[in-house]
């Protein structure tokens, strides 16, 4: 590779020296490719620092080895099991989880709390923190609870004081600190109480229709307490409380498919709003000597297929595990398209930047071929120069991942419910810095094959245009240097998102982006080009004229600017998009007071009261608990067999608390079929045919998910009653608003004789009278809960705060990291720039007049890329919100537009900015590069 002219020790010494004039300058173009690779090692290291806390901790994440877990009493088979594995070491504790209303009985404050009411041994792995330390002791011998600290601020309390739960009186025994399981998240949502089981009966909430979720948590002996032991045991359990379900969970395993135990982790269907329980996957595993251990406990429970179907849910660490790594997984994902664009934008940078420094370098590259380096030393020369400031700028990168990676773990706290061991990981560093080194020099080499065709002769021919550099559109190492530069972008976005599919559809996305772009600074090229007059100012007509001269950059800055925009415009529109459903949920409330857990008989009461006071009862909703029995004919256990069905297994499996009504609420919307007939109309068509079907209305998720239409027919098991029902229409439902929205509404006489619970809203004046009459309300009925809507709405604004720092968090860190590439971008151009702003001002030109040549130029390119970036970014938004999100886009135009305004700004500032030197040289400076 050397010459008898220039050795390779000495090309490499002369790299250095030669570097020295041009550190800066590569610095600059280096810095936009360390904002990639802090959020990548960022991202990378803080995952692996929850999965491994996650790991370590799983046990005190589920509080046991295995848990149980069911939407009402445990049947008796369960009871039966469960004193059956006592006999062979397997210890057991109880916890109700539930929604009640606090009194302070000295102030008659209240406050809607959730409550937990564990047994004894609870939790067998970790301790329940408390203030004052070691007051938990007491909670098993007297009527003592536990709250949390926001709790005493809401009611203006204590501890030591009393509090009423239903019927019972306890002491407020100290403050919660950290509880195994339970994030500290859950107490934005409501404060929470934990209790004795022993005092439960004596509070006398639980009642008919009273919604309470039993935990039953395992701790297994060694034989068991393994990965494979847990697993055997879980099947075996399952197949003993459930043949039935087991039996087709295993067949969709041995499929390959993934199951849903959506069953009774239904969505609530009765006070505004639907969430889904995560997916659940069993992993099947090999059957060990563990069986026998699970036999002889399954045998001395004297269990057998007959036993009754009843939803259990079933966990063990490993499910821990998993649910915990796979949404830490998504979350790393997300965050990682936002690194991987980072990356992308930063490597963009460094392209321009490295183009405009190789229009500098000709005359240094003519004279080193004329000492006898050849093309191929040169291109090395420059590519290792290159290659070193990457790597600076990747080093740097990383050192600043690490430390917002132990930043993060005190931003996001609250929202996990362990402490996560923040520890330097070393894959995900070296994974950012050989990621950032490699884009940076796939970029970068793009424009150094320039280099090889510089001739010794334009060391005394060439004049000062960047024009004289040879163009080979054919020319094989460029094209070779192109497909490597498309295959690693599509290399990495694969590796980061961990999908082929999804990888590709991003990968097009963002070339989509980027020629979309090219395309629109090609368009302006041409327009500059063609629409000049001369009748505009001479400082308009001079900038201009810019966009389409020789060594114009129009492409690259627009380039740089526009993926900039777009990129911010996405990420604020996505988070308007989201932000503002919750924002909202609220606002539309019928009523800002909501009782429910309202009984059949305590309905009027209530209302009477309301009444009494002045109070208008906004609506007055009933509630029916029941489960779909068969569709169209064809029962639930055999439609959750069929497999030539494309149907969700939990509109099978749940429960739904449905209602009656004749009439659309505000919520909802018509969007298919008609509805209900005049009541008197469908009176009389019921007496001619008494079989005649009920009409019933499906919101359109559900009808969708349960693979109906308008015309089949459902028969429902309204505790213990067959009603046959007919769908008359379906319906689109609002759940962001807090009112009593519901799955399936049906006519009135189908339900109005069912054992119903109420839910009441009223409209009372805020303060004083919203506390009295809860206060009132839940000394004579304190199994009804009642909700200050005024309080859900800052609680909801608490949430959105956080989840919005986070996401602006996002937003200013996209901008921070395209401020170095439109300072590439835009710098590229400033050797051009200095040089015909010198000359101006030799032929008259004022310093004014010159910021004003510039303005113009930089003008028009902040206006294209931003304008451009804008436009692109609701579609990006659209796609996301609608694919990934699945909710309605709504584009917030006028934020976008400041968004827009934003960046042209920067762009003009960036250019007067970069361009200073205009003002300071000499006409003398002109001269010298003419000659």
């Amino acid at each position: 590779m050397s010459t008898p002219g220039m050795s390779a020790g000495a090309m490499l010494r002369l790299a250095w020296r030669e570097s020295r004039s041009a550190r800066r300058r590569l610095a600059l173009y280096m810095s936009s490719i360390a904002f990639g690779v802090a959020a990548l090692v960022a991202i990378d290291s803080f995952a692996s620092n929850v999965t491994r806390s996650v790991r370590e901790q799983s046990r005190t994440l589920l509080g046991g080895d295995m848990a149980l877990q069911a939407r009402a009493a445990f049947p008796a088979v369960v009871d039966t099991l469960v004193d059956s594995l006592a006999t062979v070491g397997v210890q057991h504790a109880r916890v109700a989880n539930f929604t009640s209303m606090a009194l302070m009985e000295s102030t008659g404050n209240t406050r809607l709390v959730q409550v937990r009411a564990v047994s004894v041994g609870y939790p067998f792995y970790g301790e329940i923190e408390t203030v004052p330390a070691e007051a938990w002791r007491r909670v098993h011998e007297d009527t003592v609870v536990f709250v949390d600290p926001s709790l005493l601020v809401s009611l203006e309390a204590k501890v030591g004081d009393q509090l009423r739960l239903g019927q019972q009186v306890f002491t407020i025994g100290g403050t919660l600190g950290n509880v195994p399981g339970d994030a500290g998240i859950t107490a934005v949502i409501g404060p929470r109480i934990y209790v004795s089981d022993r005092w439960l009966e004596r509070t006398r909430l639980l009642s008919f229709g009273s919604r309470v979720e039993h935990d039953l948590i395992l701790r297994l002996p060694a034989q068991l307490a393994s990965t494979e032991g847990a697993e055997t045991l879980k099947r075996d359990l399952r197949r003993r409380i459930d043949p039935r379900q087991a039996a087709l969970d295993e067949a969709r395993e041995a499929r390959g498919e993934e199951e849903r135990q959506g069953g009774d982790d239904e969505a609530s269907d009765s006070t505004g709003g639907a969430t889904q329980a995560a997916p659940s996957r069993d992993m099947p595993v090999t059957l060990s000597a563990t069986d026998t251990l699970a036999d002889s406990a399954s045998a001395a429970a004297g269990l057998t297929s007959s036993a009754p179907r009843t939803r259990v849910r079933i966990r063990t660490v490993a499910d821990t595990e998993e649910d915990f790594t796979e949404a830490v997984s998504r979350l790393a994902d997300f965050l990682s398209v936002i690194g991987l664009i980072a990356l992308l934008l930063g490597g963009i940078g460094v392209a321009s930047g490295v183009n405009a420094f190789v229009s500098s370098k000709i005359d240094t590259v003519a004279v080193l071929r004329c000492l006898g380096a050849t093309s191929r030393q040169v291109l090395t020369l420059y590519v290792v120069q290159a290659g070193a400031m990457g790597f600076v700028g990747a080093t740097a990168g990383a050192l600043l991942g690490v430390a917002v990676q132990f930043l993060l773990p005190g931003i996001v706290s609250d929202f996990l419910p362990l402490d996560v061991n923040v520890a330097l990981e070393p894959w995900p560093l070296l994974l950012g810095l050989a990621t950032g080194v490699w884009v940076s020099l796939v970029f970068a080499l793009r424009p150094l094959l320039a280099l090889r065709r510089v001739s010794p002769l334009q060391a005394i021919r060439r004049n000062a245009d960047p024009s004289a550099l040879p163009k080979e559109w054919k020319d094989m190492a460029r094209l070779i240097v192109d497909a490597l530069l498309v295959g690693s972008i599509v290399a990495i976005v694969i590796t980061r998102i961990g999908n082929v599919r999804e990888g590709l559809g991003i990968t097009a996305g963002i070339i989509g982006v980027v020629a979309v772009l090219w395309v629109a600074a090609t368009l302006l090229i041409a327009a500059a080009r063609r629409s000049s007059r001369p009748s505009w100012p001479f400082e308009l007509r001079q900038g201009v004229a810019n966009l389409h001269r020789p060594a114009n950059q129009t492409r690259a800055v627009t380039l740089a600017l526009g993926f900039g925009a777009f990129l911010l415009s996405t990420v604020y529109l996505v988070q308007a998009n989201l932000l503002s459903r919750v924002q909202a949920s609220a606002e539309g409330a019928a009523g800002n007071l909501l009782f429910f857990d309202v009984q059949d008989d305590q309905a009027a009461p209530i209302d009477s009261l309301l009444r009494a006071r002045g109070h208008p009862v906004a609506q007055q909703t009933a509630i029916i608990t029941m489960r779909l029995d068969a569709i169209n004919g064809r029962s639930v256990s055999a439609l959750l067999a069929d497999t030539t069905v494309r149907r969700a297994g939990w509109t099978l499996r749940r429960e739904f608390r449905s209602t009656y009504r004749d009439t659309l609420v505000s919520s909802e919307k018509l969007v298919g079929g008609a509805w209900f007939a005049p009541a008197a109309e469908r009176a009389a068509a019921r007496e001619a045919n008494p079989d005649l079907p009920f009409a019933v209305s499906l919101e359109q998720e559900l009808a969708r998910d349960m693979a109906v239409n308008v015309g089949d027919t459902l028969t429902w098991n309204v505790q213990g009653v067959p009603v046959r029902t007919v769908i008359a229409n379906v319906r689109t439902v609002n759940w962001a608003r807090f009112e009593a929205n519901f799955f399936a509404v049906f006519e009135s006489a189908a339900l109005r004789r069912a054992p119903q619970q109420f839910v009441i809203m009223a409209n009372v004046p805020a303060g004083d009278a919203v506390a009295a009459m809860q206060r009132d309300v839940v000394r004579r009925f304190p199994n009804v809960s009642s909700v200050d809507l005024s309080l859900v709405r800052q609680t909801i604004n608490s949430i959105v705060n956080r989840v919005t720092l986070a996401i602006r968090f996002l937003g200013l860190f996209s901008l921070a990291m395209g401020i170095p590439v439109l300072f590439s971008a835009v710098a590229a151009t400033r050797r051009a720039r200095l040089r015909e702003g010198v000359l101006l001002r030799t032929l008259g030109a004022s310093q004014a007049q010159v910021a004003r040549v510039l303005l113009a130029e930089y003008g028009a390119l902040g206006a294209l890329g931003a304008l451009t970036g804008m436009l692109l970014s609701f579609a990006g938004a659209w796609a996301l919100t609608h694919f990934v999100f699945e909710e309605t886009f709504n584009p917030a135009v006028g934020p976008t537009f400041i968004i827009a305004a934003g960046m042209l700004l920067l762009t003009m500032a960036i250019g007067l900015l970069t361009s200073r030197d205009v003002y300071r040289e000499t006409p003398m400076i002109a001269i010298r590069e003419s000659a």
